[in-house]
């Protein structure tokens, strides 16, 4: 059995959960491969989680939200010994400029091949909120995150890059497309109840999410629509002021680990971001025959087929986001043919029948050209 080293942010903690992670550290699993994750946390120590699934965490220092950026010192060494340890066949790089993805340097200073995946390009194609922490992405992504990029062997993107900005960083020609996708068996069809519709939104409630503008638009609405139950899953500080603020009106569940059950009782999924990877929630949703709202950022317009399988809206434009609600409030045939478009393109496009033998050929090719 092959061994591939993931080296990743985070794993699965409260507030810094690494989705993308977990599911391709299942995907690689299914596939044959034995995973060893190197990633920071809370504290240092390793989870034996099943006989091919091993995390390491090494303990970091956590900036919140607008940075949610954990600093790790010496976690470049604590990599290096994993190597030496288990002698990965494959060394994977999940994520770009995370303090994480500095250990790619070092391998590829003593001689190791890396591939770098990262579902967008911070300080390039996307954004965290204010100027200050916009400013510092700008300048972190155009020095070392540019040199990362030029260091790694491969470069794997969840969704497509602007073909002009790949030229211009000199990586067009070892960059390729192959999304995290999504096994859309574990995800049930959406039960529609025309007289009692709820609308969710599922994601940590930090200010790139936007999570203030779905919870206003609906404010806006509300009145004409008495019987709309909406709810808010994931993670939260203790009195978010969003909670404190719409606690009588909008259910906030929480952390949540039954999210296709959530899902599964839910009609319309709500993403309003102001930037945005490939949304493992937005592909969940679409699994689940949701009828999905999403803003035009990030990998949204690659999942989503505006009018097709969901409605996008520019972001942070309240009153589209609200009209898009609206029509799907009143128009219950539109909810449901969206929904299952929506489960139809996740199934021919990003179910892991598909991606699962993109990956395995992206390995196979990379472990011949040693």
């Amino acid at each position: 059995m092959k061994t591939i080293l993931l080296i990743s942010p985070y794993w699965k903690e409260p507030h810094r959960w690494m989705i993308s992670s977990v599911k391709l550290a299942e995907l690689w699993q299914r596939l044959g491969y034995r995973v060893v994750v190197a990633c920071m946390g809370t504290q240092t120590h390793t989870e034996q989680l099943s006989p091919s699934l091993t995390v390491h965490f090494r303990k970091d220092f956590f900036l919140r939200d607008p940075w949610n950026y954990g600093i790790s010192l010496g976690f470049s060494g604590f990599v290096l010994r994993l190597v030496r340890a288990e002698k990965p066949d494959i060394i994977v790089v999940n994520k770009l400029l995370f303090w994480s993805t500095l250990s790619l340097a070092a391998l590829r200073l003593t001689g190791h091949r890396v591939i770098l995946l990262t579902d967008a390009l911070v300080g390039m194609t996307w954004w965290p909120r204010g100027g200050i922490p916009k400013a510092c992405a700008f300048l972190y992504a155009w020095t070392i995150g540019w040199l990362l990029l030029l260091l790694a062997q491969k470069v794997v993107t969840f969704h497509p890059q602007p073909s002009r900005l790949l030229k211009r960083l000199c990586i067009a020609n070892k960059t390729q497309v192959i999304p995290t996708g999504i096994d859309p068996t574990l995800y049930g069809p959406a039960k529609h109840d025309p007289e009692h519709v709820t609308i969710t939104y599922v994601g940590r409630l930090e200010s790139v999410k936007g999570v203030e503008d779905f919870l206003t638009a609906l404010d806006s609405i509300r009145p004409q629509y008495p019987t709309l139950h909406a709810q808010v899953a994931g993670w939260h500080v203790e009195s978010h002021p969003l909670v404190e603020a719409y606690r009588d009106r909008v259910a906030f569940l929480g952390l949540r680990d039954d999210i296709p059950d959530i899902l599964a009782r839910s009609d319309i999924f709500v993403l309003p971001s102001y930037s945005e990877g490939l949304s493992n929630a937005l592909m969940e949703a679409m699994a689940s025959g949701c009828a999905c709202i999403a803003s035009e950022v990030g990998g949204n317009p690659f999942l989503i087929q505006n009018g097709v399988s969901g409605f996008l809206f520019p972001a942070g434009d309240r009153e589209a986001l609200a009209s898009h609600i609206r029509r799907l409030l009143d128009d219950s045939v539109k909810r449901r043919s969206l929904g299952e478009a929506a489960r139809m393109r996740i199934e021919k496009i990003f179910s892991w029948d598909v991606t699962g033998r993109e990956y395995r050929a992206l390995f196979d090719a990379f472990s011949s050209t040693r």
